[in-house]
């Protein structure tokens, strides 16, 4: 025991002298190493003060810098920076989050304290300044990063975690900002699938907006502390990005004067989101000042890949205007532009649309696969995949529907054709299949009467006319309740046209058309109704009438209808499923079976009426093979479609193109 005690007591003199001789050591040693530390971050900060973070020198400066510490956080801020300015698919976003982790653990781990400051006093703060600045930009990209990469939750964690530290300005991440942003953008989901969420829409909409009300609190509190640091009026900036999203909130909700009231205050600090305005406008019906505003965006540079909006919603426009050659050009330069880039599958959605339209069903369906085909990345936009998906089947349909009808508009008799009769067979199984497909998938989607029913919705990628393609055949009465139930309530008295519109052809499908028909003469007679960029509407008002005089057996009223309509929107009328009367003038012989294969197609020849539409034809021969010229004139000697050249290769295919060409459809000619 005694030796057990003298050898305890001798170990502890040997300890103590043991730790009197080495502890002096490692705190020198301890102190070289943080003074050789700071002497290299300094070299690093001096370094990076000439290079920009954002050019192509970033990503081997980086690498310098991490050579020469790499415990230091910013070589891996500009290599994150770096791969985030240069990624554009999943895989890459997932690339530089790896660097922004470790840049943003490092200045968590060495700066907590400067992170933590609070301060008004100015020299106090200066010290602490770089730190806060770095921090809320390595944050801002690993959010966007997340946000890309479908992440939401990690998103949600690191808002969180970037708003514990109560930094006195926000700098690049204003951080109520993007967790109202977070919530808007996955509202349709619940707590079950991300922890952060409520339990419906409404509710999550009622979250987001208590974050922006967050946000104006914050910024209000913050000016106290900031007052004696930053310029007067500093805050302004902060608070326009509190009014862009509440702007966004409020037209989602189709609350229209207070999205008003925030874009007014936005304009008069010139900082007005044209792209946004612009859809604010599309979705109340003034489509001009929704043009004016897509096209003032489209004078603004964007630098990241992104989906441009104001592309995507400018086609439709076109659309609406009876002009889709327009959208397809401004969809196909984008695509050729930017390649397979972020927004590469919304603009073939785009272009297919506007070819559709225009009439060209089969160069729009090689668009449609390549949307089908292509894995979009949805970046700074609230469409996701349901919205991209939901548009694709809803052009597929389109695209059926036009291959049945363009099947009867080249065969008229086609009920006596046993092969054109069994392929209009084949394609309309098909056509009930894709609507029970899409009906049946968008049953689901809490979001429908929000975004499909009300027609235009600022979530909504379809046209309004498409609608109608979805609805048609299913469950007539009610819609015709839930139309009637909007047209009285939706506060965009532009739309309520439409609503009337969709009541009016409900009422045409129970065989009503007494009830349809002053419906649909109120909306031409509309005062408001805009007849440069509403001839859509116009157009299907007008074969709505010459169907219901067809019904009637009004002859004269069916044929001033008709071509009222081929003024209007001549590219609707081969899908139509009813004749365009038409006057015929032939010079020259035409060739062999030219004559017998154009008394095949659905068009009502007649030469009788006067008042009709004249084509010209003339056939000319030469040391080539033959060709036809032709053009269309109004009754009164005005040129509707211009003269056109067409070479008789074969004769029934020329005289089916003849056909499409007299109804302005087979201009576009980009190749894909």
């Amino acid at each position: 025991m005694k030796r057990c005690l003298r050898y305890h007591l001798c170990m502890c003199v040997m300890t103590a002298l043991f730790l009197t001789a080495v502890i002096p050591w490692n705190l020198a040693t301890a102190q070289s190493k943080v003074i050789s530390n700071a002497a290299l971050r300094y070299e690093i900060d001096a370094k990076r003060m000439g290079v920009d973070m954002f050019s192509e020198d970033a990503l081997p400066r980086s690498r310098e810098f991490k050579r020469i510490d790499s415990s230091y956080y910013v070589g891996w801020m500009f290599e994150g920076v770096y791969k985030y300015n240069h990624a554009a698919d999943y895989n890459g976003f997932k690339n530089a989050a790896v660097p922004l982790e470790k840049a943003l653990y490092l200045l968590e781990r060495d700066y907590r304290n400067e992170l933590k400051t609070r301060t008004s006093d100015i020299m106090t703060y200066f010290q602490v300044y770089n730190y806060h600045l770095d921090y809320t930009l390595t944050a801002y990209f690993l959010m966007i990063c997340y946000s890309n990469m479908e992440e939401p939750e990690k998103t949600y964690a690191l808002l969180r975690k970037v708003l514990s530290w109560r930094f006195q300005r926000d700098f690049y991440l204003d951080v109520y900002n993007h967790l109202a942003w977070t919530v808007h953008r996955n509202r349709f989901y619940t707590s079950e699938k991300y922890s952060f969420l409520k339990n419906s829409i409404d509710e999550n909409e009622k979250l987001a907006h208590s974050y922006l009300d967050s946000a104006m609190w914050k910024l209000r509190r913050d000016m106290e502390i900031n007052k004696t640091i930053f310029q007067p009026g500093y805050e302004q900036s902060d608070r326009l990005a509190i009014y862009h999203y509440k702007s966004i909130l409020h037209s989602y909700a189709f609350q229209i004067d207070s999205a008003a009231h925030y874009y007014e205050l936005m304009r008069k600090q010139k900082a007005l989101p044209y792209n946004n305005y612009g859809t604010f406008k599309m979705i109340c019906g003034d489509f001009r000042e929704a043009a004016r505003s897509y096209a003032k965006e489209s004078e603004h540079i964007q630098q990241d890949k992104r989906l441009q909006e104001w592309v995507y919603y400018a086609s439709i426009l076109d659309i609406y205007a009876a002009n889709p050659q327009r959208g397809a050009q401004l969809a196909h330069g984008m695509i050729q532009a930017n390649g397979s880039t972020p927004g590469f599958g919304w603009y073939n959605i785009a272009l297919a649309r506007s070819l559709l339209y225009h009439g060209e069903f089969e160069k729009a369906n090689k668009y449609i696969k390549k949307a089908e085909e292509f894995k979009e990345l949805h970046i700074g936009t609230t469409l996701g995949q349901t919205h991209y998906d939901f548009s694709v089947q809803m052009l597929k349909l389109k695209y059926t529907l036009q291959q049945i009808a363009s099947k009867k508009f080249e065969h008229k008799n086609w009920w006596y054709n046993p092969r054109v009769l069994a392929e209009i067979a084949r394609l309309t199984a098909d056509k009930y299949f894709r609507q029970f497909l899409i009906i049946n998938q968008f049953a689901q989607n809490p979001e429908r009467d929000r975004v499909i029913y009300k027609l235009f919705s600022s979530e909504s990628t379809v046209a309004w006319d498409e609608i109608w393609l979805l609805i048609k055949d299913f469950s007539t009465q009610f819609f015709l309740e839930k139309f009637k139930k909007e047209q009285q309530t939706d506060p965009r008295t532009k739309i309520h046209r439409y609503f009337q519109y969709f009541i009016a052809k409900l009422y045409m499908e129970q065989g009503k058309y007494s009830e349809a028909e002053p419906l649909l003469e109120a909306i031409l007679q509309n005062k408001d109704l805009d007849k440069d960029y509403e001839k859509l509407l116009i157009a299907r008002i007008l074969e709505a009438q010459a169907h219901a005089a067809e019904k009637a057996n009004n002859k004269q009223l069916y044929q001033q209808k008709m071509v009222q309509l081929f003024q209007t929107y001549p590219q609707l009328i081969p899908f139509s499923n009813m004749a365009m009367p038409l006057r015929l003038q032939i010079m020259g012989v035409p060739p062999k079976g030219f004559r017998e294969r154009l008394n095949t197609l659905h068009i009502e020849w007649d030469n009788e009426n006067t008042s009709l539409p004249l084509v010209k034809l003339t056939f000319e021969k030469g040391e080539a093979k033959p060709k036809i010229v032709f053009e269309v004139l109004a009754a009164d000697g005005k040129q509707i479609v211009p003269t056109q050249y067409l070479s008789l290769e074969n004769i029934a295919e020329s005289v089916v193109n003849f056909g499409y060409r007299l109804f302005q459809i087979g201009d576009w000619n980009h190749k894909s």
